[in-house]
């Protein structure tokens, strides 16, 4: 199999593909992120569908000379140099209008070179092989509810269930593929000219980060962030999915695999505080009325993740025809944690939704302002309660010190926009409430003998969540309470020098099994160093996280030191969103607490997604 960093995202802001250094997409979803997989080869072998495009005679699994994004865009363009010339693929999804279209363009770049195409269609995860027919201009596949085209000027032929092509591209030459789906009950969807598509779709992307306000040492590893977090965002609801696959393993072989293919809660200030400061208001409104519309309802009933739409059922199933990534089982779709009590998320949604009237001019208005009340007086009744904590742990309920911390942020958030906004409500009892979980989290969460706060109270583990005090505003950088914890997190809970989530030995987890290092925790710890006034040691851990990104400048998950692999599922948006925050905050040269805007963008009137509607016209 190719390994996970081998793999750059393509998509069209509803769903993406997973494109491998082979030139075989191996992964995509249709018609959304979290659909059925149309090629889902990524969890098992090419049975279970790809698209391969690549010159003939190259070995299985053979990488292609170099690649790369197109300037700051999303159309990835694959060469590959062979005896007798040379060749480039280019690969995109024009912006979704009306239809879903997935586009391949060969050029010959010099010489004469043979190219070999295997489209294997496997629509439901593999599972179901669909009817495939000649058209006119290429083939037509339907099965149930799917149906796909693909539209080219080269001969296909049908064998062995699968549609393949030989043909001879010479220099100069460009001879494109365009793979449409639609509903099986619907009509033919228009074809595209995909010529004119890459070009609009280049002037998309290129209109959409040129408004970036970011500047600086960092602006390319920023930008390519946006760029990766735009390509996970729902455009139909502004929702961000955490990651744009499901079952890449945390550890090769375990069971640690989950569908990351949906929005979280948590993710929300990282997310809003990212696009703030980066200029980006018009996807922080949107994420912000997304989150709005996904908590609305009983309070009590708040979940920690939800689906592209705010959809709360996301039940977890198994794939058992998938074998899994290096046999990683199982597959799964759905997640189990939905449902699970983490009391963190009602902390970090007043935080993201204090943050937005921080960095609004208007922010003496919040329409939300009932919603918020009412998460308030659940929190005020349930935040001393045993939870199942920030990492969505599967064993018994323990009283984790991150989600107290997280109890006391959203007291702090509320009394102070009763204080400082002039908005209604019980300021007087919610600070005496702020001043009682802050006591009962330095009495119980810190222990005296480590000179560390811990995982969790009466406990003597670390957790990386505890580099997130100084962040909220919990307590100062200079408080040597925290500096306690950042010296015993870096001697304790890292590996190579990148920071663990926390010790799996311990069981608590409810899992069996091993992981890498998470990225997000590093970044965290570049946060931390930098606030305690260790500006170079945090500087150089950046940057070799920087390092860390793939040859097109993406992160998964996590990172395994003992193989030098990526982990977990990819692109990963809780990796991408902490490398902008902590580029900003190095930047600057100063640490900024979590309702705090990095800086406010110079240009607020500008709309940063106006050019959507009118460039996606490609019919």
């Amino acid at each position: 199999m190719a390994m996970i960093e081998d793999y750059a995202i393509i998509g069209d802001l509803n769903t993406a593909a997973m494109v491998g250094r082979s030139g075989s997409i191996d992964w995509m979803c249709l018609p959304r992120f979290d659909s059925p997989a149309c090629f889902a080869s990524l969890l098992h072998n090419p049975d279970a569908g790809r698209w391969l495009l690549a010159p003939a005679g190259t070995p299985e699994g053979g990488n292609c000379t170099r690649r790369q994004y197109r300037e700051d865009t999303l159309i990835l363009e694959t060469e590959w140099e062979v005896d007798g010339g040379s060749v480039r693929v280019i690969d995109f999804m024009p912006v979704r209008d009306d239809a879903v279209d997935l586009v391949r363009i060969v050029e010959g770049l010099s010489g004469e070179v043979t190219m070999q195409m295997e489209l294997v269609l496997r629509f439901d995860y593999g599972r179901v092989v669909p009817w495939v027919r000649h058209s006119e201009h290429g083939i037509s596949a339907v099965a149930g509810p799917d149906s796909a085209y693909l539209t080219t000027p080269v001969t296909l032929e049908g064998r062995d269930k699968r549609t393949v092509s030989e043909f001879t591209v010479r220099a100069g030459e460009r001879v494109p593929f365009v793979l449409r789906w639609a509903p099986s009950h619907v009509r033919e969807p228009r074809r595209i000219d995909p010529f004119r598509a890459v070009s609009v779709t280049e002037k998309f992307w290129l209109e959409w980060i040129s408004r970036s306000e970011m500047t600086g040492k960092y602006k390319e590893p920023v930008e390519r962030s946006l760029i990766t977090l735009k390509a996970l965002t729902y455009a139909p609801t502004g929702g961000i999915v955490a990651a744009a696959t499901t079952s890449l393993p945390e550890q090769l072989g375990g069971p640690r695999n989950w569908d990351y293919r949906y929005c979280w809660l948590r993710d929300a200030t990282l997310t809003l505080q990212s696009l703030l400061a980066a200029g980006y208001t018009e996807e922080a409104s949107a994420w912000r009325d997304w989150l709005l519309r996904a908590i609305a309802g009983d309070p009590s009933e708040l979940q920690i993740v939800y689906g592209l739409d705010g959809a709360r059922r996301l039940p977890e199933a198994d794939i058992p025809w998938l074998s899994g990534y290096e046999g990683s089982q199982p597959v799964r779709t759905g997640n189990a944690a939905a449902p699970q009590l983490q009391l963190d998320v009602w902390g970090e949604v007043l935080d993201g939704l204090s943050l937005t009237r921080a960095a609004s001019p208007d922010h003496a208005v919040d329409t939300s302002w009932d919603i918020q009340v009412a998460l308030m007086e659940y929190l005020e009744g349930a935040w001393n309660q045993p939870d199942n904590g920030l990492w969505e742990m599967r064993g018994p309920r323990r009283h984790f010190t991150h989600s107290k911390v997280m109890a006391w942020v959203a007291a702090d958030r509320m009394v102070k926009a009763v204080r400082t906004s002039g908005l209604p409500g019980p300021a007087d009892r919610w600070a005496a409430l702020r001043r009682e979980i802050h006591a009962d989290v330095m009495e119980k969460g810190f222990d005296e003998k480590l000179n560390t706060f811990v995982q969790s109270y009466g406990s003597t583990e670390l957790d990386a969540s505890l580099l997130l005090i100084p962040r909220v505003g919990f307590l100062p950088h200079r408080h040597p309470r925290v500096a306690g914890t950042v010296g015993a997190i870096q001697k304790g809970l890292t590996d190579d020098g990148l920071v663990l989530r926390y010790r799996t030995e311990s069981g608590h987890d409810g899992l069996p099994g091993d992981e890498g290092v998470f990225l997000a925790c590093s970044f965290w710890l570049v946060d931390a160093l930098l606030g305690i006034e260790r500006k170079d040691e945090a500087t150089q851990l950046f940057e070799r996280l920087l390092s860390l990104r793939n040859d097109v400048g993406l992160l998964s998950e996590e990172w395994d030191p003992r193989t030098q692999r990526h982990l977990g599922n990819t692109p990963q948006a809780f990796s991408h969103f902490p490398l902008i925050h902590s580029a900003l905050q190095l930047h600057e040269g100063e640490a900024h607490s979590s309702d705090t805007p990095l800086h406010k963008p110079r240009h607020p009137e500008r709309s940063s997604g106006s050019t959507l509607r009118n460039d996606a016209r490609l019919r």
